[in-house]
């Protein structure tokens, strides 16, 4: 079977690269790529103690084309896995292209000088990834990814249309910490931080960020954790799946925050902790929000002490056979039980385990294509059964509570 090559050493990577290991029947060779190879080779040895097998290592800088192709053509992966930063897709899509391997992400590209994540930018490359006969996958994490696929095995086996749609996030976890992000600070307050869209019957709605006093939310009931504050957010999936979901009139995001969470990062955004842009500090150009992101804790250090669960899913209403139904689709992880499998917080291990069903599937040769391909364009079956089998057990439920109108 095909080697596979993972760009990236933080908290998801660690969790592609355990996971992988774990398939040996699938993943014969493994590399785990990133300019700071130290971390590799402590991922590295991890899997040696737990699994017996050896991966390799090595150093490469995912924003250098001419190196990362030059690593991907001598070490002949047939896939890449990119859980490297958002701003390194297309660099990494170009090697890809350079070098003649198949490509699989878990967010979608945004500059790194401007605050704004969208697809654009990547199904430009549909063309060049099919002249190469090559497959493109974007999107592979849970939201964007399960989310996704829970939308395709609705569409596929529960509805002949769905209608609407709300995708609930929820981390009812505790880290410890007095605040921290769950994944890289930069990336994150970037993404909370911008203003709120969602799709309304055949336009983007826009509504104030989650720190404004005017933001959108409500209290939902999620199973096992109960009520919690969910806002209203723009997420990544909305923009592929208000295009590939047949019949759909509306389709929205929320996220569960803490009130201290918003507090502090309201106080951060006051004093300018959150610019994106450079400041002069006596003599030395600084980007206010890499600086921060220096002083926070590590996100892939969080999960030593993290307890209580993660609930993320979809509410999906629709038609069947002429009748409404509504259909909640969702997964509950454990941050103690991740930690105890890979040595990683939930949402790390929610990222990185759909990431490497994707692959496997690329792999088997089950998902295969020419082109740029978001996942609930592909046959959700296979991926469906791999979360149950690989640490990511869904329920379905038919649903009667209550969504914001």
């Amino acid at each position: 079977m095909p080697k596979v090559l993972i760009i990236g050493a933080g908290g998801v990577g660690r969790v592609v690269a355990h996971k992988c290991a774990q398939v040996s029947e699938v993943f014969t060779d493994i590399m785990l790529a990133s300019h700071n190879v130290s971390k590799c080779e402590k991922i590295r040895d991890e899997i040696r103690q737990k699994t017996g097998r050896e991966i390799q290592v090595a150093e490469v800088n995912a924003e250098d084309v001419p190196k990362l192709a030059a690593l991907i053509k001598e070490y002949k992966p047939y896939l890449v896995i990119n859980v490297a930063l958002p701003y390194q897709d297309l660099t990494i899509m170009d090697a890809c292209l350079e070098a003649g391997a198949n490509y699989l992400d878990t967010a979608n590209y945004e500059p790194q000088d401007v605050a704004h994540f969208e697809y654009s930018w990547q199904w430009a490359y549909h063309d060049k990834f099919k002249q190469k006969g090559l497959m493109a996958v974007l999107g592979c994490g849970f939201d964007p990814g399960v989310s996704n696929v829970f939308c395709a095995y609705a569409q596929k086996h529960l509805f002949d249309e769905i209608n609407y749609i709300d995708i609930l996030d929820c981390n009812a976890g505790s880290h410890g910490h007095p605040f921290a992000t769950n994944f890289n600070p930069e990336i994150n307050i970037r993404e909370v931080t911008q203003a709120v869209r969602h799709w309304d019957n055949g336009e983007w709605k826009e509504t104030p960020a989650i720190l404004d006093q005017k933001s959108v939310h409500f209290s939902f009931d999620y199973p096992v954790v109960g009520q919690k504050d969910s806002y209203l957010l723009y997420h990544e999936e909305l923009e592929s799946l208000a295009k590939n979901i047949r019949g759909l009139k509306r389709i929205r995001f929320w996220m569960t925050f803490s009130e201290n969470y918003l507090t502090h990062l309201r106080v951060l955004q006051n004093v300018g902790m959150t610019r994106i842009d450079e400041v002069d500090y006596d003599g030395t150009k600084v980007v206010p929000i890499r600086f921060l992101k220096a002083l926070l804790p590590d996100p892939a250090t969080l999960g030593t002490n993290y307890t209580g669960k993660t609930v993320i899913g979809n509410v999906m209403t629709g038609i069947k056979d002429g009748k409404k139904r509504s259909v909640y689709i969702y997964n509950i992880c454990d941050h103690a039980e991740a930690f105890k499998e890979v040595g990683a917080q939930a949402i790390s291990y929610t990222t990185g385990v759909p990431a490497m069903i994707g692959a496997m599937l690329m792999a088997k040769g089950i998902w295969k294509g020419s082109g740029v391909f978001n996942i609930e364009q592909l046959d959700p079956d296979e991926f469906m059964d791999a979360l149950n089998k690989y640490g990511l057990p869904w329920k379905q439920e038919e649903f009667n509570g209550n969504l914001p109108q």
